[in-house]
Formats: structure tokens, C-alpha cells, sequence
């Protein structure tokens, strides 16, 4: 707290504005949280020229009212989802065109259908794409030569480390909440999951809460229970299937 009255004084004195950005914020410890929500609220009350800007996954106003009940009214929540096509399309072209380059509007259409309009994904098969394409412009086959690579990356560097995370009762609980959901990224009943294997809701609620302290899923309504990241349930399914 001293220290973020400190740099918002000196800010001030400097007629500037000074703006702390944390990424990840759902793996910020609870005690720094804690700390950080009391700062926060300090420096709203004094109208100091300090502002925390936090990103992370859908379960971090969770995290900040488990800490501080207050802490709702403290922050401004915004929902950065899937790019819309025109977006995704630009991410693509940007950079290309910085290079004096091109790819085909049909491999456009194939690249925002395999991403889904996800900026990793985008970013991931985009990059598989262009160092698969021999020339310009980069062509549908080009994008469809590389999906196996953007995939198999996808698979250990950002699928497989969060399951790795998982216990075995976590991962069979992500399992049924895959099949459930048939791979897509739409939130499933907890009740339905349960069902699934058999068991009682209520004994499904260990792993279900070690997974949402993980942030492996979120809950964004009572019963309800959804991936935290998309096309995770897609990537159970092929893994289970042995793709």
C-alpha cells in the first residue's frame, strides 16, 4: 500500500498517471490479492493517479470477491471474447502484408473456421500456415497442410499443460464434462456430468471445486460448469479417441 501511495504521489507531482498491469490474475497468491484489492480501494478513496489494469480467466471476479467482498464495486469488468471475423482476418493480414506478401481469401475462411476467432489460435494456425506455404499467396492447401502442426503445438504447449495440471478424478471429471458437451465450449449441468459417470452430484464436488481453483473450468451460473479455455472439450475427445 505505501509503495502504491508513494509512486501515485510522485505521478501526481509529475502531472502524469501511472497504470500497473497483471496478467494471469487468477494465479496471484490470495495474500497479494488481498493486498492489492485494499491498495486499490485506498487509492479510489483519494482519487490518486493509479490505475490497476488485471487480465485473466473468467473466474477472477471470483477470486477478487473471495478475497474482498468489495471488491465488485471497485473494478470495471470487461469480456474480451473470440475475435469477430473482421478482427481475425486483420491479425492475419497485418503482418503478412508487412512482408510484402498475401493469402487467398478461401484459406481466410479455412483459418477463421479452425481458430474460432481465438487469438492464440488464430496467432498459432497463422504462423503454421505461412511457414507451410512455399509462396505467395498462401493458399487453402497451405492452411490445411499446417493445421496438423499448429495442432500438435496446441496439444502440449497449451492444452496439454493445463491437463497435466489435472488429478486423475480432475481429469475424468474433464472428460465427462467433454463428452457431455460433445466438444463444443458451451457451459454443461453439473448435474449432466455427474449423471454421466454414474455418480451423485454431490460426490462430484471435490474435483469439481479443485478444478475451479485451478482454473481449469468456471462457473458462470449456479449448475453450471464450462472450460475455461475454448475447444479444451474438443481436444479431450481426440485425445481419448487417440488422434
Amino acid at each position: 500500500m505505501e509503495l502504491f501511495t508513494d509512486v501515485a504521489e510522485l505521478a501526481a507531482d509529475v502531472g502524469t498517471g501511472v497504470a500497473l498491469l497483471v496478467d494471469e490474475m487468477q494465479d496471484v497468491g490470495p495474500d497479494d490479492v488481498s493486498a492489492l484489492c485494499a491498495a486499490c480501494h485506498e487509492l479510489s478513496q483519494s482519487g490518486a493517479p493509479l490505475v490497476v489494469v488485471g487480465a485473466g480467466l473468467p473466474h477472477v471476479p471470483t477470486v477478487l470477491s473471495a478475497s474482498k467482498s468489495y471488491s465488485e464495486r471497485l473494478f470495471r469488468y470487461v469480456r474480451i471474447d473470440k475475435l469477430d471475423r473482421r478482427d481475425a482476418d486483420r491479425a492475419v493480414t497485418a503482418p503478412i502484408e508487412r512482408e510484402d506478401a498475401a493469402i487467398a481469401t478461401d484459406a481466410l475462411d479455412v483459418l477463421f473456421e479452425t481458430s474460432g476467432g481465438y487469438p492464440y489460435f488464430v496467432q498459432a494456425y497463422g504462423k503454421a500456415a505461412w511457414d507451410a506455404a512455399p509462396a505467395s499467396p498462401i493458399e487453402v492447401a497451405d492452411v490445411r497442410v499446417a493445421a496438423p502442426e499448429a495442432e500438435a503445438e496446441l496439444a502440449v504447449g497449451f492444452f496439454g499443460s493445463r491437463y497435466e495440471r489435472a488429478t486423475p478424478a480432475e481429469r475424468e471429471y474433464l472428460q465427462s464434462m467433454a463428452e457431455v458437451a460433445r466438444g463444443c465450449d458451451e457451459p454443461v449441468a453439473t448435474a449432466r456430468v455427474a449423471q454421466h459417470l454414474g455418480r451423485k452430484p454431490s460426490s462430484m464436488s471435490p474435483a469439481r471445486d479443485s478444478l475451479l481453483r485451478k482454473g481449469l473450468v468456471y462457473s458462470g451460473e449456479r449448475g453450471q460448469i464450462a472450460f475455461t479455455v475454448p475447444h479444451f472439450g474438443r481436444f479431450l475427445l481426440r485425445q481419448e479417441a487417440g488422434v
